[in-house]
């Protein structure tokens, strides 16, 4: 089997996490690209669904507030279990 070398363009927080996703599965990242290339050959198409996620709006609404809770300096925050079990017990 010949190769070719081949570039592409790749999120550079994207591909350090795959890189390390692959290191433990014991592949480089051009194995890995093989592998999904043969499965599209294989398959026809891509071997995965392709879709955006819809995600609830309690979901949504819930990712939200946790966001806007994260950000206020106001609202205690705890570095450990110990201290936010105190807080409860207050």
């Amino acid at each position: 089997m010949s190769t070719v070398p081949t570039q592409i363009r790749i999120d550079a927080d994207v591909k350090k996490q795959a890189n390390e996703l692959f290191s433990e599965l014991g592949l480089d990242m051009s194995g890995a690209v093989n592998i999904f290339l043969k499965q599209c050959v294989l398959r026809g198409g891509i071997p995965f669904k392709v879709e955006v996620p819809q995600y609830s709006k309690e979901l949504l609404d819930a990712a939200s507030e946790a966001r806007r809770i994260s950000r206020n300096p106001d609202i205690a925050g705890y570095t450990s279990m110990e201290d936010l079990k105190k807080a409860l017990e207050e």
